[in-house]
């Protein structure tokens, strides 16, 4: 692949809901370009981005995916994107790295809650904007409705104006009129024929040419009174709109099937023509390392290096590869970069560019270009890299906490300690995955996106490091406490030939604070028990608490004062008072009304006003309090409240069914609260319940 300047490089995502094209729509823009000599199918597993052994088993994208295309002296680099909602975060970091966005809209089915939620989050970044309605030539397709519900649905804050009307629908549909050119095409085999404009489409043309020529005028004073006067020529069209998608203030619709290859050479023409280059992008600024001053990157090959890491994973012949964008300067192989995050320098062994399985090697890319590097040793997705002369640190990609949570059990002993390091290796390609040794349960857990992401994962494990694994859910981290008093004594004596054993404490036991774990009183007089004992019966007691006396979850705050005792010059010992404390504060406790306790978070759910209602009456069926209710500006509504950890475990599976997939949480600890006694008995009984 021959080398492209900064003003040459186009970088867009595809975007949309699962199965709307998007790997479709790539395989044509591939075979359109020349990039390959015949297309691939989803179906059929032979796709160039969806190349990864669980994306060809499932039939759908699980990474976002870099291919370049060459296109009219223009590299391409398209990145196919997941549309499932478990995926999103590939979506996020794909986002961060483009200038351009095809948001795709399927014409049979038109806007769904995956394309509502990618492009929320596209609100966050300034990019360009196309909507592709996909699919032209399926059974009851309508252009105008997925315009009118693009409209109405997506609340784009922006003009959503088309620049093509479709030439017939379903197995009818045969080409495009082009209203900014005001001429036809005509799809075959791929290529795009020049017709007359068909005259039964006169009036409709007419019509959204003018709404096109007003989108176009937009806020001008200048061009809105020439289209008042009808004056405003289709050069003035043309290059306000140019500009006003550059922006962001206008979103052009174009349509056609990506499957039979229509409408793709048009749709390559208005990303060239419309879509800015990286030198055309909105400002990009990072962080100057050790200080608060921030710094305006330029897109200049001439500038210092600055690169960002989007995207690590593992090929099984090359390893470690790191996907970044290069926002200034120009990356070289076999040169050395910074890595200032982790005050390390990395060597940048070879650069590559991947289609699919294969890749080509290149010596050096330029600013606004991206590019994958393989066998970085420390660095991960979202680090920066640069010069030494200029140590800079770009805000890092922001992921969204994965709350969907199980417990990992290997099949096998053998695999047990395996486990630790394979899932590391995973955490690395990773970000939204995390894993966390739970002390209290001895559970290892995982946490992802849902129920489909945590599922990849094991797949993965089994596949690539052969550890097969089972989920389960996660245990509750309950724990136990009092809230009366009581007062215990306990004589530990044995005797069986030769030195025996003998410890005796009377212990007093009463509550503290929820916020206070544990408290020793050493309140011996007169030395009836020795002093050398005395730290004996506080290991004893803490052992027991360990234990618990309910149902064996640890036991917290509790003050716990050593009253009296006796002791025998033989026969005690360390070991002796050690048991005596425990037993005394297990039956203590059992006086001293004992209660189960429970974790409760605070979890905050955003869901459009129309499900208000539902969320917050399954949140009461949760035992969930809610605290407080929010306008978020769009119709979205944050609805605080605190429930149960135990109420909230697979919740992301459910709030996708109740919001159907519009809704999102957030949730994080809080405190530890009394379980109501009618829910504690079955617990505390499951828990006694002998092994079998």
């Amino acid at each position: 692949m021959k080398k492209y300047s900064t003003q040459q490089l186009r970088n867009i995502g595809l975007f949309g809901h699962g199965s709307s094209g998007k790997t479709t729509l790539t395989e044509a823009m591939l075979f359109a370009t020349g990039a390959i000599d015949r297309m691939g199918s989803v179906t059929g597993g032979n796709t160039v981005s969806d190349n990864d052994p669980d994306e060809i088993n499932r039939g759908i994208s699980l990474y976002s995916t870099v291919v370049p295309a060459e296109y009219k002296n223009t590299k391409i680099n398209i990145i196919d994107t997941p549309g499932f909602l478990d995926f999103i975060a590939q979506v996020r970091s794909s986002m961060r790295v483009v200038e351009g966005g095809v948001f795709m809209v399927s014409g049979n089915s038109g806007v769904e809650v995956g394309l509502e939620r990618v492009w929320k989050i596209s609100n966050e970044h300034k990019m360009a904007k196309i909507f592709f309605i996909n699919k032209m030539d399926k059974e009851n397709s309508d252009f105008y409705k997925c315009i009118d519900e693009i409209g109405s649905t997506l609340k784009t804050h922006g003009d959503v104006v088309p620049v093509q009307l479709p030439i017939g629908v379903a197995d009818k549909f045969t080409g495009v009129v082009d209203l900014l050119e005001n001429c036809a095409y005509k799809f075959s085999a791929g290529k795009a024929e020049k017709i007359d404009i068909p005259a039964d489409m006169k009036s409709k043309v007419d019509e959204y040419a003018e709404k096109l020529a007003e989108a176009a005028a937009g806020d001008d004073e200048a061009l809105m009174e020439k289209f008042f006067e009808g004056a405003l020529s289709s050069e003035d069209v043309k290059a306000s709109i140019t500009k006003r998608i550059k922006k962001g203030e206008v979103f052009p619709v174009l349509c056609g099937s990506a499957e039979k290859n229509f409408g793709v050479t048009t749709l390559l023409d208005t990303i060239i023509d419309y879509f800015p280059n990286p030198a055309e992008a909105p400002e990009v600024t990072a962080q100057k390392s050790g200080s608060d001053d921030r710094i305006v990157v330029k897109p200049d090959a001439a500038e210092p290096l600055a690169a960002l890491v989007f995207k690590t994973t593992a090929d099984p012949y090359v390893g470690k590869l790191s996907v970044l964008r290069v926002y200034s300067g120009t990356l070289k192989a076999d040169s050395e970069v910074l890595n200032v995050g982790r005050e390390a320098n990395e060597k940048i062994s070879a650069l590559m560019i991947f289609k699919g399985k294969t890749h080509e090697t290149v010596d050096e890319v330029y600013a606004g270009d991206i590019i994958t590097v393989a066998k970085l040793s420390v660095t991960v997705t979202s680090d920066s890299l640069c010069t030494k002369e200029r140590p800079i640190v770009f805000d890092p990609i922001e992921f969204p906490e994965p709350l969907a949570a199980m417990a990992v059990y290997p099949k096998s002993k053998g695999d047990e300690d395996k486990l630790g390091s394979v899932l590391n290796r995973i955490l690395e390609e990773d970000p939204t995955l995390k894993v966390n040794r739970d002390k209290m349960t001895k559970e290892t857990v995982i946490y992802g996106m849902g129920e489909l992401h945590l599922g990849i994962v094991t797949d993965k494990l089994k596949r690539k490091f052969g550890v097969d694994v089972d989920l389960q859910i996660p245990k509750i981290p309950y724990k136990e406490t009092i809230k009366g008093k009581a007062s215990q004594e306990y004589k530990h004596k044995k005797q069986s030939g030769g030195r025996g054993q003998y410890g005796h404490v009377v212990i007093e036991l009463e509550p503290l604070p929820r916020d206070m774990d544990f408290e020793f009183v050493d309140k011996i007089v007169g030395g009836v028990v020795p002093k050398n004992y005395i730290p004996s019966v506080e290991k004893g007691v803490r052992k027991a608490m360990e234990e618990g006396f309910i149902a064996g979850y640890p036991v917290v705050s509790v003050r716990t004062s050593l009253v009296f005792g006796s002791y025998h010059t033989v026969d005690s010992s360390d070991i002796a008072f050690q048991i005596a404390a425990g037993q005394a504060f297990k039956q203590g406790a059992t006086k001293a009304q004992p209660i189960l306790l429970e974790p409760v978070m605070d979890v905050e759910v955003i869901v459009p006003e129309s499900f208000m209602g539902d969320v917050m009456g399954d949140m009461n069926s949760r035992r969930g309090r809610i605290m407080g209710m929010d306008p978020i500006g769009d119709g979205q509504q944050s609805i605080k409240s605190q429930v149960p950890l135990a109420e909230m475990q697979k919740y992301s599976i459910d709030l996708r069914s109740i919001t159907q997939g519009r809704g999102e949480y957030k949730m994080k600890f809080s405190h530890y609260e009394e379980v109501p006694a009618l829910i504690a008995e079955p617990i505390i009984a499951a828990a006694n319940k002998p092994q079998e």
